[in-house]
């Protein structure tokens, strides 16, 4: 399904300091959303990776904001000092009520629960699957949703090993994934190993379904990618390819389960 394209409906008064510098963004459909931008040639390759992951987020069945393209008009950029490009949309997430950041200090918050571990080794297997690296101990890329009480998903623009797309796949190390973090350490309080291994045989068993729904949208991300980013349809044709080989799907699989061993001794 093609991603909607809406433009801005007032002027920006929001930015948020981090990496991306995001946008608080109005939009046409009366809703607000957080917005990245092209700012260069190096930050289209990651809103590439953006779009990528969160298409692949959906085929997947993770928690994750709503995804639009957004044609920010020159009038409401007005008070922000960014460089950017305003002949290409941005990418927007849908601002979502009642969550929570996860942080070093937040996630003690999150209930222990064998559904909210099972959600987030399901998105421990999906960075591992697109190289995401940006995932890990001291940055979590997760909300909790206290009304729905489920871990969201949000920030795909490290994935393919931080938007590299001139050179094969590497495999995450223990250390750089949500595995090897204080939240997952939480999740794991009165679990004992047979179900957290219950848990990996039924994501084992879901994982082909998962790689079989992503395969048969890369065609429509292929399309529906904006070509005003100008990231060539061939390298990321390649790059997507690269990720549905058989030996790269075995090992994602052996790795995963080999740090999930680490990590529970």
């Amino acid at each position: 399904m093609a991603t909607p394209r809406l433009h801005s409906a007032k002027r920006i008064e929001q930015q948020f300091h981090t990496g991306e510098e995001p946008v608080m963004v109005m939009c046409s459909d009366i809703n607000i959303y957080v917005c990245k931008y092209m700012r260069s040639s190096a930050a289209a390759y990651k809103l590439a990776c953006e779009f990528i992951g969160a298409k692949f987020a959906t085929t997947w069945k993770l928690n994750s904001p709503d995804m639009v393209l957004v044609d920010i008009r020159a009038a409401h950029w007005e008070r922000m000092n960014l460089s950017h490009s305003l002949s290409a949309p941005s990418i927007g997430f849908r601002w979502m009520d009642g969550v929570v950041d996860i942080t070093p200090s937040t996630y003690s918050k999150v209930p222990t629960s064998e559904a909210i571990l099972c959600q987030l080794m399901k998105i421990a297997l999906f960075d591992f699957w697109v190289a995401n690296e940006d995932r890990n101990a001291n940055n979590a890329n997760l909300m909790y949703d206290v009304v729905h009480e489920q871990l969201i998903s949000i920030d795909y623009g490290c994935i393919f090993n931080t938007a590299t797309f001139d050179v094969p796949f590497s495999q995450l190390t223990s250390t750089d994934t949500i595995l090897w973090s204080d939240l997952f350490k939480h999740l794991l309080q009165g679990t004992d190993r047979q179900s957290i291994y219950a848990i990996a045989d039924r994501l084992k068993a879901n994982y082909e379904e998962c790689l079989t729904q992503s395969k048969r949208i890369v065609k429509e991300i292929l399309t529906d990618m904006p070509q005003e980013w100008k990231v060539p349809n061939r390298i990321v044709s390649e790059k997507l390819g690269l990720l549905f080989e058989e030996q790269w799907i075995t090992q994602v699989w052996k790795n995963f389960m080999d740090c999930l061993n680490e990590n529970i001794e």
